[in-house]
Parts: structure tokens; sequence; C-alpha cells
């Protein structure tokens, strides 16, 4: 099963590095991974999806997570009310005919067109990864040239749900 962890770290050298080390000497695999600054200078989050076959090993990976130098707070957000996004970049094969009919295939999905050339098309879509996968899917007939994605970056929303009570509603994002 796939779990949503949360980082706060101290923004220096070598923080990243520790981090996906003990994963990596834990047997964890990392799905996707995202680092940025935050709002308070000198402190970044790290966005980990790691793939957990044994739930008692979650609890070890926080408790060993939070061991870490400059770790500042640990959290798993998985069955949490969260904002959850990744952004794909996705070039393909196109030609002047093929444009529109890209451009009408990827309205749905609220992507957009970051680069026309002559032999190829660049849409840009953010979302959870269902989506972007969803994406990916329709456009590989027309053959996909290059793929980059950012891996997830999730947070938790403002108003978290009573213990016990349903999550549908602050589940849903737009």
């Amino acid at each position: 099963m796939q779990r949503i962890i949360t980082l706060t770290v101290q923004n220096r050298s070598g923080v990243l590095n520790r981090v996906t080390g003990m994963l990596y000497r834990r047997q964890f695999n990392i799905e996707s991974i995202s680092v940025g600054a935050t709002e308070t200078k000198g402190i970044s989050k790290i966005t980990l999806v790691v793939e957990v076959s044994d739930p008692r090993k979650i609890e070890q990976l926080t408790k060993q997570l939070n061991k870490q130098i400059d770790v500042i707070k640990v959290s798993d957000i998985t069955d949490k009310a969260t904002v959850a996004r990744e952004l794909a970049l996705i070039k393909v094969s196109s030609s002047p005919q093929l444009n529109s009919e890209i451009q009408g295939l990827i309205q749905p999905f609220r992507a957009s067109v970051i680069d026309i050339s002559k032999g190829s098309i660049t849409i840009q879509v953010t979302g959870k990864p269902d989506k972007t996968e969803a994406l990916i899917a329709l456009l590989r007939p027309y053959g996909i040239k290059e793929i980059a994605k950012t891996g997830v970056t999730a947070f938790l929303r403002g108003q978290q749900p009573q213990e016990g009570a349903s999550t549908e509603s602050t589940l849903f994002s737009v």
C-alpha cells in the first residue's frame, strides 16, 4: 500500500541524502519524492510516496525519520484530508494538422500547451496522479517523445474531519 509521508526539515546540505539513504537501508521503495522551500526561510518540505507492505512498518519508518539530523517533523498524512498534486510535462509527436485535435483532447484535463514546434507539442498538466496518468494514456497513440513528472507534493487541508466522521466532503478537491 502507498503512504504519503511529509517531512519538515532544515534546508541544509545532505538532508535529502540522509533521508533517502535511511529509506534505502531499510528497503523502502520511494514511488515519488518532491522537495521545496516553505513559507519559513531555511525550512523545506519533503513529500514522499512510499510503498509499504506491512502496516506496522510505517510506524517504524516515521520513528526512524524523526531521528534523522535536521528533521523537524514527520507526518503520515495518507488517511487525512489532504491536497495532493503532481506536475507532468508531456512532449507528444504532432503536426500542424494534429495540434488542434490534441488541444481538444487535453481541454477536459485543464491541461495547457506550453510549446509547439515543427514535430511536437508539449503539454503541462497538474492534478492527482491518476489524472496525469489518464492523460498520458490518451496521448500515447500520438507518440510520446518525453515525459517529466515532479512527483506528488501534498499537505493537510485547513480543517480536518472529527474522529469517526465521514471524510467524503473534505477529500473533494478542485
